[in-house]
């Protein structure tokens, strides 16, 4: 066969894609749109590493840190003191900036210093802050607003960030991390932390199970229009072309129709990226100009596209006999084999049973064989759905007319039924495993943090220099605080010298000092010996204290030193005599969950001279009725210290990396399954409008619109329950074996499961009720014309 016959039979195959008048530009363009659906996601899916790594740069440029050896002013040096806050969920990036010098480095992002007393922000903060949704945080930021902050200084379109001119920051204490002195900005020791094996499993996972969908999708779009394309090759064998070129022609035209997609893809993938920009999803944004997809994936998606359909439609006509006379298509199709079916599954498991056991304690996984085996287990769904559809179809009959017509149909094209639910049978697996990984995992990459939020929901350090007193009484005034528990904490020593031992003292009044111990009474002027009771230490679920020294201390008369230095370098201390009435305390949990031991002591019996040698916390009891409650607790902490952000607590903590893969399958899973409702649409849509005649012949008869509205649903709900079925059961399997493979105890997260299924099951009820419409158009008696 000659190169030049190739081209031919191909490029007669491109131009069968297109004609036909508009039933053929109707078809090729369904086939596009489907396949471009999937480009637009391909090519998303190749810019996310891109897009992250962006990220990842922008943030290591603006970081002004500096935990070295501290610098001295000069005219290159800034001061950069962190004014972070939250709002809401939301956090916002703030820092206060002093330049000591002509030369000060300038934030990336930032044209000129603000003045002080003035901000830059970046604009979602600004839309925010002129919003009347940002009134409460208006209230903490009123600076007024000079500037915004440019691309480069963002981390994400939505990200809220700001900068502040400051004064005095000299003054304060320059650590490194609540204030920096810097000469550059940028992080001077990047570090690469270890991959965690399951996290890296969890990674390679969520690819595969967000990917498949996507490339099952398109390999059911290029077989769009395939029973109008197998008569008209019979027509072609008719007038005497021979077999294989009738299968060249189909290739090309299945060719001309993935380039097409290819372009549809290729601008959806521009239209998605300008909307990236606009929108947020999980709290993650990005600029547009981070969706770059790696030259190399993107040309791998430009051939592996083509090359898929070309290959899917050659297989396709394996089992189609094309014929002058016709295609055999029409009787019962020959039955499926299910032995080689079910080599594809047991492929995978086999692939995957040699890291069963090994977890963290292991070693790595082998990402090959993770990879192709999730791989093989979800093929296997595609695989094994039309022999079930196929066989259970062919043994269901009896019913109302509605069903007849659907079984009838479903008995005489299973194949293109299940090509439908494919796709989505492919996520739900995927996504029921995964789940399930998630929930077997998730106690490693979550603690509990042991705050006991039904005490205290808010915690706020005092500012060195500031009064216990007016700042728990300027909190306590706020909107939305129940109550406040204030305490000042801090160490003595039994001696002046290093070799002297330590104790706990914590200073408070009587109210405060019962939520940290058993008190039988209690008043100004008052002294504790708190201890732990003997039966807390076996089996007490709260923390506790090491301060085994608190009998020692405690001895009336003793002399105790506080250390009241600033500098390290230049030690005092004030000394303090135990008094004669100390009273016994019993330490109960406090609301941190820690038992302290050592000194309790009420505000009259503590001197004032020792103040420099404790630090003020004020733990906050909330109204949890006032959604806002926080946020004016916040207000106030900003109007305290700028530079201290109140605590909020949480009963549990996750891991950052868990929590970002966890946050990136939801990202990822909300696009497959806006590409899969799409793609059920049209692959609706395209069966109907082969159907357009026989539906209005059959109306003409005088059937029901409602007997035939019905039968279209039983025609999508009878696959789409079977593919929910199988994919449950592989979605279990697969689950199980991963949690083995990460040594994790086997639990199945029932929720989980039928969540999963459930949303696949209203993805597919959202198809059929959007595909109504059209259908109702289709059963007029105008489709019965023909030209």
């Amino acid at each position: 066969m000659s190169l030049r016959q190739w081209s031919r039979d191909l490029g007669m195959g491109v131009k069968f894609a297109f004609a036909g008048g508009r039933e053929g530009w109707v078809r090729a363009l369904l086939t596009a749109v489907g396949v471009g659906l999937g480009v637009a996601l391909l090519l998303l899916t190749t810019a996310l590493p891109n897009a992250l790594a962006v990220r990842h740069q922008r943030g290591d440029a603006r970081a002004d840190t500096n935990y070295g050896q501290e610098m001295k002013k000069a005219d290159n040096t800034l001061l950069s003191g962190n004014a972070s806050t939250t709002f809401r969920d939301m956090d916002v990036r703030g820092r206060d900036l002093e330049p000591e010098g002509p030369k000060a480095p300038l934030p990336p992002g930032v044209a000129k210093f603000p003045a002080v007393g003035d901000m830059v922000v970046s604009p979602a903060l600004k839309k925010l802050l002129e919003s009347p949704d940002g009134k409460l945080l208006r209230e903490r930021l009123p600076n007024p607003i000079v500037g915004t902050i440019g691309e480069s200084g963002l981390i994400g379109s939505h990200e809220l960030a700001f900068y502040r001119g400051a004064e005095g920051l000299a003054g304060q204490d320059i650590n490194g991390a609540g204030i920096s002195r810097i000469d550059k900005y940028g992080n001077p020791n990047p570090t690469e932390s270890e991959s965690d094996p399951v996290l890296v499993l969890l990674v390679l996972v969520v690819f595969v199970v967000l990917l498949m969908p996507v490339a099952v999708f398109i390999t059911a779009a290029v077989r769009f229009g395939g029973e109008r394309r197998d008569r008209r090759l019979a027509a072609l064998r008719l007038v005497g072309a021979d077999g294989r070129s009738t299968r060249r022609i189909a290739a090309g035209e299945a060719l001309a129709g993935s380039v097409l997609g290819l372009v549809l893809g290729t601008v959806f993938f521009l239209i998605g990226r300008e909307v990236a920009g606009s929108v947020e999803v999980f709290g993650q944004s990005v600029f547009p100009s981070y969706l770059n997809p790696s030259p190399l994936l993107a040309l791998l998606v430009a051939v592996a596209v083509p090359a898929a359909a070309v290959l899917v439609t050659l297989l396709a006509l394996r089992g189609v006999v094309i014929e002058p006379l016709g295609v055999v298509r029409t009787a019962k199709p020959a039955r499926r084999r299910l032995w080689w079916r079910l080599l594809l599954p047991l492929a995978g498991l086999g692939m995957l049973y040699p890291m069963v056991g090994q977890g963290r304690d292991g070693g790595d996984f082998n990402q090959y064989l993770v990879t192709g085996g999730v791989i093989l287990l979800l093929v296997g769904v595609t695989a094994l759905l039309p022999w079930i559809v196929e066989a259970v179809v062919a043994r269901l009959g009896a019913g109302g007319l509605s069903w007849q017509l659907a079984v009838r149909r479903l008995q005489l094209s299973s194949g293109t039924a299940a090509r439908m639910v494919n796709g989505i049978a492919v996520a739900v697996a995927g996504a029921i495993a995964l789940q399930m990984l998630f929930a077997g995992t998730e106690s490693d990459y979550t603690k509990d943090t042991g705050y006991d939020i039904s005490r205290a929901q808010m915690q706020v350090s005092v500012p060195k220099g500031q009064s216990l007193a007016a700042t728990a009484k300027e909190l306590a005034e706020t909107k939305g605080v129940r109550q406040v528990y204030a305490f000042d904490e801090g160490f003595v020593n039994d001696g002046p010298g290093d070799d002297a031992s330590w104790a706990r003292v914590t200073v408070a009044d009587c109210t405060s000092l019962r939520e940290v111990a058993k008190l039988t009474s209690c008043r100004d002027g008052d002294v504790f010996a708190s201890h732990v009771a003997p039966e807390a230490g076996e089996g007490a679920t709260d923390r506790l204290n090491a301060d085994d020294e608190s009998t020692a201390a405690a001895r009336p008369g003793r002399k105790l030193w506080f250390d009241t230095s600033e500098d390290p370098e230049k030690p005092t201390s004030v000394v303090w005599t135990v008094p004669k009435a100390v009273k016994q305390a019993e330490s109960i949990a406090d609301p941190t969950g820690y038992r302290r031991g050592g000194l309790l002591v009420t505000p009259g019996a503590f001197p004032a001279k020792a103040a420099a040698g404790v630090r003020g916390q004020i733990y906050l009891r909330l109204d949890d009725s006032l959604p806002d409650a926080r946020e004016y607790v916040r207000n106030t902490a900003a109007r305290i210290d700028p530079h201290e952000e109140p605590m909020t607590w949480v009963s549990t903590q996750s891991n950052d990396r868990y929590e970002s893969i966890r946050t990136g399958l939801f990202v990822g899973a909300a696009c497959v399954l806006a590409l899969i409702g799409a793609s059920l649409l049209v692959s609706q849509l395209e069966q109907l409008r082969e159907r357009k005649k026989l539906l209005s012949a059959l109306v003409a008869f005088g059937t029901k619109r409602r007997t035939l509205s019905l039968s279209v649903l039983w025609q999508t709900a009878i696959p789409v329950a079977l593919g929910l079925l199988l994919a449950s059961v592989v979605g279990l399997t697969l689950g199980v074996v991963l949690l083995r493979m990460t040594s994790t105890s086997v639990r199945v997260d029932w929720t989980s499961v039928l969540s999963m299924t459930g949303v696949g099951a209203g993805v597919v009820l959202a198809v059929t009720l959007l595909s109504l419409p059209p259908l109702l158009r289709l059963m007029r008696p105008d489709g019965l014309r023909t030209e």
